[in-house]
């Protein structure tokens, strides 16, 4: 579940004046052409006056073209150095290197596409190219794809001497956590950099990572120098990508603020690194420091305008005009002393939709924030942030660049932002829950100063969701089950890998539904005392390994052990009989669609009793409602929709389907809240609003009913009459004489023949002339 927001048809048509923003990746390869290495030299040291008089010097001496198109590289003129790579690639048809340094030069520039291609190419020509599947694992790597590792341990098979896929391979290993793993990786790195003489920059960094994820709470402030760090800058004082690397591994934990200043002192070192420019103005945002995000990201645009990542970040700054700030304040009961405590709630909101969505959203934030802080121990300590996206890209471009995480909704700490149901097609996702979902997360990182492992969060996230959320019900998907069956649950200590790279297709979709469950285990074998209880082993630096330990008095490997029982006990039947249920699904589907509605009851019967939580989409509970009330059995049909809503489904047509048959059965009361679960699902329709402000005026619910009829009003852009008609029967029957006046003259004005205004127009002077 990641977003490629890549921009099509970018030409590399922009030569760049000055800084570093494409010059070479240190280039390791055997084969780079000799002249180039005393400017490299140059270059590596930051002596940059001398690299730029060295490469000059060269371009004027070499006619090989390859050359030419490195030196050029390396003065950051990149279109000449397109055009070079692609004469010297015309030149030699069958050239393997001139091919491979081009798709170095794309990978540069983002061009991930065009790479791909070029190093293909060459690997057609020669498959064992070692440097064009280096190219191939980087951009696998940078997408968080699981192919990068094993085409890395291929690699290093085939030539353990290639610093680059140690390099590589100590990174990702970094990233997933693996910190033996990256030291030997590391270790070996250096080795063959001091035996080849290589620069050790990256070396360096990694081990100033390395150094940084090991350390403890006293040692892991993001302004603290380590040995490593002053090492790189002694070799290199220009140095910035130590401090952008340190950045980097902070942000795949989390860790923003000590991102931010980390990319601080990156650009300060080297304040042509625009990359570091683009990373610190997003992570402003984070923040919601926009003005200083702007500046940044326009820096980094001024001399890196193919990064994509930037360019539409920029752009949705430009729209910034059409969202509105609302704030609310929310009071909680305090954690000692029984006094009410009050955080903000700001909600961030499109223009077109806050009127219609802020009520629903307020409230559901409000109630969460609340729920947590009892369920976690934990007040807030600043305002929290709900951004709603009503286009889809939008939000994509808010959130770019993190990995494994599904794009409904990312929690930056205070902040959060999430698709509005407007950005997704109607029953896509119910974002009440994905809202759940992602405060629950505010409180998760929180609690724990952003220590908290991905699992963990994402595993209360997704275990809130069914038990405290606004559709509570265990809503495991088939696919979990699947992978549970053929045995890739992984083992709790290397959960986290499942969520970064994943290493096969709805591995991330698997490890959100284990973390899931894990969460479940606890709570039903220990309390939720203990799940709370394992959150806060991570207030301070420790492994989940070690906060396992430390929280259930047994080995994470007899952990594993207990949760495994725990899963195929519970899923026993559908673990035995998955394909039975397959089939019988598709029978009951089947027949559905063929309006054999007899014949489609004994079926979706069968395949609910052995799977009775699939209520995704098309699930049988769906199937057995419409055949039951099809055949006339509506009491039946009704208690299918009930089961169906207590199990987690919450599919548009089937709480609508459930509101009429209750209706038909005299259970107004039930009925309205079937239709008022609507507004967490499709909430942007003015009908539904019409109708349940009708029903719940009518029921005596007049605080509801104005709230449905305001939202109504806010959707309706040409008859209001109707809306306003409803907000003065509900300011009536609220006492508000005056509002109830003044909605009601709005209604006549918009539609001066509007009989129903008219009539309580003549009631209310009629009542008014008797009181006079």
């Amino acid at each position: 579940m990641s977003a490629r927001l890549l921009l099509q048809g970018v030409v590399l048509t922009c030569a760049m004046s000055s800084g570093a923003a494409f010059a070479q990746p240190i280039d390791y390869d055997p084969r780079r052409p000799m002249e180039l290495r005393a400017c490299d030299d140059h270059q590596n040291h930051g002596r940059v006056a001398e690299a730029r008089n060295c490469y000059l010097d060269l371009l004027g001496d070499s006619s090989n073209l390859v050359t030419q198109a490195e030196a050029v590289w390396a003065l950051n003129d990149i279109d000449r150095a397109n055009r070079l790579f692609r004469d010297a690639v015309n030149t030699a048809e069958n050239a393997v290197q001139p091919r491979v340094r081009w798709g170095w030069l794309f990978l540069s520039t983002h061009q991930y596409p065009d790479a791909l291609k070029l190093f293909n190419e060459a690997l057609q020509i020669f498959p064992g190219d070692t440097q064009a599947k280096l190219g191939l694992a980087h951009i696998y790597a940078q997408r968080f794809e699981g192919e990068a590792r094993t085409l890395v341990d291929q690699l290093l098979q085939q030539d353990d001497q290639l610093i680059d896929a140690h390099l590589l391979a100590a990174r990702m290993a970094l990233e997933e956590g693996r910190l033996d793993d990256a030291g030997k990786s590391l270790e070996r790195a250096g080795r063959i950099a001091d035996k080849q003489k290589l620069a050790p920059l990256e070396v360096f960094s990694l081990r100033a990572v390395l150094d940084l994820a090991r350390a403890g709470t006293t040692k892991r402030s993001a302004g603290e120098s380590s040995e490593w760090v002053n090492r790189a800058l002694a070799y290199n004082p220009r140095y910035g990508s130590v401090y952008e690397e340190l950045a980097h591994f902070e942000i795949m934990r989390r860790r923003y603020r000590e991102a931010t200043v980390l990319l601080q002192r990156a650009v300060a070192v080297q304040p042509d690194l625009w990359s570091a420019h683009a990373e610190l103005g997003i992570n402003l945002l984070r923040f919601g420091d926009v003005d200083a995000a702007r500046e940044h990201l326009a820096k980094a645009y001024a001399g890196d305008p193919f990064s994509t990542t930037t360019v539409n970040t920029l752009r949705l700054l430009d729209r910034a005009a059409e969202f509105e700030v609302a704030t609310v304040a929310v009071s909680y009961p305090a954690l000692q002393g029984g006094a009410q405590k009050q955080v903000d709630l700001r909600l961030r909101l499109n223009r077109k939709e806050s009127a219609a969505m802020q009520p629903y959203v307020a409230t559901l934030a409000a109630d969460s924030i609340r729920a947590f802080s009892r369920r976690y121990g934990f007040e807030p300590a600043e305002p929290v942030t709900v951004e709603l996206y009503p286009n889809h890209d939008d939000f994509a471009v808010r959130v770019a660049a993190l990995p494994g995480i599904g794009l409904l909704g990312v929690t930056f700490g205070y902040l959060v932002a999430m698709d509005s149901p407007s950005g997704r097609a109607t029953g896509d996702f119910h974002w009440g829950s994905t809202l759940w979902h992602e405060m629950a997360h505010v409180f998760t990182l929180e609690v724990t100063d952003h220590r908290v492992p991905r699992w963990l969060s994402e595993g209360i996230s997704v275990f809130e969701e069914w038990r405290t959320g606004p559709v509570p019900g265990v809503a495991v998907t088939p696919i979990a089950l699947l992978a549970l069956r053929n045995g890739k649950f992984l083992p709790v200590a290397e959960l986290d890998a499942g969520f970064i790279r994943p290493q096969y297709r709805d591995q991330v979709q698997v490890s959100y539904m284990q973390a899931g469950l894990v969460c479940l285990f606890i709570e039903q074998r220990w309390g939720f005392d203990q799940l709370a209880a394992l959150l806060r082993q991570f207030t301070r630096d420790t492994s989940t390994q070690a906060a396992v330990e430390a929280t259930f008095k047994m080995s994470s490997a007899e952990f594993d052990k207990q949760f495994d029982a725990f899963v195929r006990s519970r899923y026993a039947t559908m673990l035995a009989r998955g394909e039975e249920w397959q089939k019988l699904s598709q029978a009951a589907a089947k027949a559905g669609e063929q309006e054999r509605w007899a014949d489609a009851i004994e079926p979706a019967q069968q395949a609910i009793q052995i799977y009775p939580e699939f209520t995704a989409d098309g699930s049988p509970y769906e199937v057995l409602a419409l055949a039951q009330e099809k055949t006339g059995r509506a009491e039946d049909a009704i208690a299918t929709l009930l089961r169906y809503r207590k199990a987690g489904g919450w599919g548009p047509e089937p709480l609508r389907q459930l509101a009429k048959l209750l209706d038909a059965a005299g259970r107004s009361s039930e009925a309205n809240e079937a239709l008022a679960a609507l507004n967490y699902v499709d909430p942007l329709k003015a009908d539904l609003h019409a109708q349940l402000g009708e029903r719940l005026l009518a029921a005596g619910a007049a605080a509801d009913s104005l709230r449905e009829f305001q939202v109504m009003l806010a959707l309706e852009s040409h008859d209001t009459a109707p809306a306003d008609f409803g907000l003065a029967r509900a300011y009536a029957a609220l006492g508000d004489k005056v509002a109830s006046r003044r909605h009601l003259l709005d209604a006549l004005a918009s539609a001066p023949h509007y009989k129903p205004a008219q009539d309580l127009l003549l009631k209310t002077i009629e009542e008014r002339s008797k009181n006079e």
